[in-house]
């Protein structure tokens, strides 16, 4: 479990203020399309699911907002008390590029492009080098690790076992390529999304599979050469078990929490709750359902065809952290829509720069500049507990952060430890600070100096104007006074702290 106790107050009855007392969570469940008061199976854990990536390429920014969301709701559970048990899979093979059991393996295609002979060792070893990348990102990005990353192609011998346990309760059908669910067999099928099945029939058109009874039924096992020997014939699961048997290896056979994004609400969660219920009899397999919106670029829709998919690496090439784009996300609520745009970020890192010179300088009036003197302050720690079990409202509680910064009531050294204390949840890493950053801290936008000092500026700024250098002196020393330096560049003046 994550420790999310607030810095050490002044005393001991403020130590006791500043830690996170009980209040209710509300999360919105796609099950019921309401926002529910969230209460796990057990009173002080929480078992949680996220659906992880094909590892067949490098995941781009879009991806990863579903995790920066889910890595936001495990710290929030965590900042609410509970410990939390999460697992991440790693899709390494059977992931078609339909995701309804049609087109070519995802992980396939990698393969071919490698120019390495398709085997399953290789299909391994070029998937653990984007499974790697992935888990570097994860990093980068600020994202606690599961606590447990799980790879399909080690979970084959439970899959197997699922299939046949469905295959002997009779929920199952033989086609020529493989072993299907037939849904008809579980009457609650789609009721995840409410998912309109008569519609979806009536509507299908040429069926990729005619021996499939219904367009929704979905592959557990699919016949090939590559792959792993069963009762059935050569060949590999279907996408949809793999995550079933895996959250039953590592979480039990029910789950309080599973994520992933809206595209998985239809075919691969559906087919999860069917499979999972129908083997084990057990309802429901997962309490809570919880799905994250995408993002556009340049108000298109993130794709491969168009190559469009902007990977966190990129991002550095152009000078930008992870951690700006984190926190871009963070002004969007996980549930709403997002247009990304080159214009945005840069408000992100100028947002992220000024958050973290505001904290700097607030530890920095501190002995050692650790803040460990500084108290949270109460009411806002209030509001902002109300804001993130509020469905994870991260635009409320970032804009919290600005009103503290604005607010005169308070000590700068109580400000920077409340916000440390926010960050807990915002994973900003707002006071890991580079040694570039530390260097940068210091200079300061005109707007975020104190009224007096800008007036002082102007007026200096008006002297050289008139070429009154004498003036433009004495009011560089009365800026220095105030605690300030001023540096005349071809870019401009450059102010920084004394």
């Amino acid at each position: 479990m994550v420790a999310f106790l607030s810095r050490a107050g002044r005393d001991t009855k403020q130590k006791q203020r500043s830690q996170t007392p009980s209040l209710p969570l509300f999360l919105c469940n796609t099950l019921s399309d309401l926002t529910e008061h969230f209460e796990p199976r057990n009173s002080s854990s929480v078992t949680m699911y996220t659906c992880g990536p094909t590892v067949y390429d490098y995941v781009h920014i879009g991806n990863m907002r579903a995790y920066v969301f889910a890595d936001i709701l495990k710290r929030t559970l965590g900042y609410n008390g509970f410990a939390v048990n999460h697992t991440i899979n790693i899709t390494d093979f059977g992931h078609l590029t339909d995701d309804a059991d049609a087109g070519e393996d995802k992980v396939m295609l990698a393969l071919q492009r490698s120019g390495k002979p398709i085997n399953l060792e290789n299909m391994r070893a070029v998937t653990s080098v984007f499974a790697e990348a992935f888990k570097e990102d994860m990093d980068a990005i600020g994202n606690l690790p599961p606590s447990q990353y799980t790879r399909a192609s080690d979970y084959v011998g439970e899959q197997i076992a699922l299939i046949r346990t469905l295959v002997e309760k009779g929920y199952t059908y033989r086609t020529r390529d493989g072993i299907y669910f037939d849904i008809s067999r579980f009457p609650a099928y789609g009721r995840l999304g409410n998912i309109n099945l008569a519609a979806q029939k009536e509507g299908a058109r040429i069926e990729t599979n005619p021996e499939k009874k219904h367009p929704a039924d979905f592959a557990l096992w699919k016949f090939g050469e590559l792959g792993w020997d069963s009762v059935w014939g050569k060949g590999f699961p279907g996408w949809h078990i793999e995550c079933t048997a895996m959250a039953f290896a590592t979480l039990g056979k029910q789950i309080d929490i599973h994520t992933g994004g809206i595209d998985h609400i239809a075919t691969h969660h559906n087919g999860e709750i069917a499979q999972a219920e129908s083997a084990t009899g057990k309802s429901p397999y997962v309490r809570y359902w919880m799905h994250g919106e995408f993002i556009t670029i340049d108000a298109t829709k993130i794709s491969k065809s168009l190559r469009n998919g902007i990977t966190l690496r990129q991002l550095r090439d152009r000078g930008y952290s992870p951690l700006e784009y984190r926190y871009w996300l963070l002004t969007g609520h996980y549930k709403s829509p997002m247009n990304f745009t080159f214009e945005a970020l840069d408000g992100a890192k100028q947002a992220l720069f000024r958050l973290k010179r505001f904290v700097v300088e607030g530890c920095a009036r501190e002995s050692g500049g650790t803040c460990a003197d500084g108290v949270v302050i109460e009411s806002y720690r209030e509001q902002f507990h109300h804001a993130i079990n509020n469905n994870l409202d991260t635009p409320r509680a970032l804009a919290l952060i600005w009103e503290l910064v604005k607010d005169t009531k308070y000590p700068l050294p109580d400000k920077a430890a409340t916000i440390k204390h926010f960050d807990a949840v915002f994973g900003l890493r707002v006071s890991d600070i580079s040694e570039n950053e530390m260097r940068s801290l210091n200079v300061i936008e005109v707007s975020d100096l104190p009224d007096e000092v800008q007036k002082l500026l102007s007026e200096r700024e008006h002297a050289r104007k008139r070429k009154d250098w004498d003036g433009a002196d004495a009011l560089r020393e009365a800026i220095n006074l105030k605690g300030y330096l001023v540096e005349d560049t071809p870019k401009g003046v450059r102010v920084t702290k004394a």
